[in-house]
């Protein structure tokens, strides 16, 4: 079976606080793009699990998180591990924000269901992903969706309106534990305003969605990581996007348009410069 694993963008991400278990409190609005990884998933008659990408430094092997994945689906199931092949075209940025990884995940689960005569709801595979990756349910579900506690717990929102995506990732690592300890250590002063974006969402307001998108991290982003990222944005904004914010814990940042030859020329414009830029559309 062959399936698409879309990444997902944060319209908003907030984070409450730490929790007693060291995980912490997340408030974030999620939402899907076109920009997707096409994963093929097959039995080999017996010959174990394995995984192979078109990216030769990812684990070919159970560290992998689509591995991950089916071995918490058998184990869901109450049987013993299978022979299957996972092949994945990767085209999600790896470590962008976009939770690449965790969509390859979801869709091997969303897959298997399939191939296995789909034993269990929709509801009941996100709450397998729940055992793979906080962010493996989202992406189980798809679409809009408010995602809190660490990203599992959702409530799926009307759906935001279509528009073009331009996605850029500037290439530098972001330590995501780093990033989390750094909110633990300052006050926030800045949040996004998660309930106007909701309200707007379910008024069909796109305008009013993209002037409210904002995400914590952005404060806490190192001086030099900070400035290519706002340098992205205003990028974005200068040629035409209604908002720009970076997703997840970055590094990418992303903009909407409601006008393909506006988003065009932003990629291209960005593409100069950083060669994983992306046009998509909302999903």
């Amino acid at each position: 079976m062959e399936v698409q694993a879309n990444a997902k963008l944060n319209l908003t991400l907030d984070v409450l606080g730490k929790r007693p278990d060291g995980y912490h409190d997340m408030r974030m609005v999620m939402q899907s793009i076109t920009l997707s990884d096409t994963l093929t998933v097959k039995e080999n008659g017996g010959r174990g699990l394995r995984v192979g990408t078109n990216l030769h430094f990812l684990p070919n092997n159970e560290k992998n998180l689509a591995a991950q994945a089916a071995l918490r689906f058998w184990e869901a199931r109450g049987i013993g591990v299978k022979g299957l092949d996972i092949t994945i075209e990767k085209r999600i940025p790896v470590c962008a924000g976009m939770a690449g990884g965790s969509s390859d995940a979801a869709a091997v689960l969303r897959a298997l269901d399939q191939m296995e005569g789909e034993p269990f709801s929709i509801l009941e595979l996100a709450r397998i992903g729940e055992r793979v990756g906080s962010d493996v349910p989202y992406c189980v579900l798809g679409g809009t969706a408010l995602a809190e506690g660490r990203g599992e717990v959702l409530t799926p929102l009307p759906p935001l309106p279509h528009c073009w995506v331009v996605v850029c990732k500037p290439p530098f690592p972001i330590s995501t534990p780093e990033l989390f300890a750094q909110l633990d250590r300052v006050r926030v002063t800045r949040r996004p305003d998660t309930q106007g974006v909701m309200d707007a969402l379910a008024a069909e307001d796109l305008e009013g969605v993209a002037r409210r998108m904002y995400n914590v991290f952005e404060d806490v982003l190192p001086d030099r990581q900070r400035s290519r990222v706002a340098d992205i944005k205003n990028t974005l904004i200068h040629c035409g996007a209604l908002g720009a914010t970076m997703s997840g814990t970055g590094p990418s940042a992303f903009g909407l348009f409601t006008q393909l030859e506006k988003a065009k020329s932003a990629c291209e414009l960005l593409r100069e410069q950083y060669r994983e830029t992306f046009l998509a559309e909302t999903v």
